[in-house]
């Protein structure tokens, strides 16, 4: 486990990009979930959301998390419960939350006005998903393919009934990832490299 070791306390030693609070906001958290299976590489927790009306990211690839409840103290505690309910694993029972990525918005105004921050979490040994009605499916992916540039490329993604171009996708196994979510996975490449 050398290797997940290095990557949190890299993310502890880095301080973080954080979003204006420039009215109207609401507040989100997401975990990027690390492990490493006995004898594998790093590899990380992506799911793929549940078909939903009203979820402007229904069908999506995307990291466990969601909005921020009102009674939470911090976001890590929204990161903590939202992966709980999504996908049944407990990350400080299991592991530990290394620390936050740089905050990220939506870049088109069609989506809501939510500012996401994104935290790293490392778990060890088995991490047996149980995924609820959010969740269609789930894969793990190692982080050597999603950095490499070979699986990064111009992709045509639809989404609310329309289509978009989206630059430097990154695919994995018949899988897009795309959006927000891939640029979170470019900053955990920055500071895991």
């Amino acid at each position: 486990m050398p290797e997940l070791t290095r990557i949190a306390a890299l993310v502890r030693e880095r301080i973080p990009v954080y979003a204006e609070r420039d009215e109207p906001f609401w507040e989100a958290a997401v975990a990027l979930v690390i492990r490493q299976p006995s004898g594998g590489e790093p590899e990380l927790l992506f799911i793929e959301r549940a078909v939903r009306q009203g979820d402007p990211w229904s069908g999506q690839v995307a990291l466990p998390g969601g909005r921020r409840d009102a009674n939470e103290a911090d976001l890590v505690e929204t990161a903590v419960r939202e992966t709980f309910e999504e996908t049944g694993l407990d990350l400080k029972a299991i592991g530990e939350v290394a620390g936050p990525l740089d905050e990220h918005r939506p870049r088109t105004p069609v989506l809501p006005p939510v500012i996401v921050r994104p935290y790293v979490a490392i778990v060890r040994g088995e991490a047996k998903l149980q995924p609820n009605h959010e969740v269609a499916g789930h894969f793990w992916a190692p982080l050597r393919v999603l950095f490499d540039p070979e699986n990064t490329r111009k992709t045509r993604v639809r989404t609310r009934g329309a289509f978009w171009i989206w630059h430097d996708a990154i695919h994995y196994n018949g899988k897009v990832i795309w959006g927000m979510t891939q640029r979170m996975v470019k900053t955990l490449e920055k500071v895991a490299k």
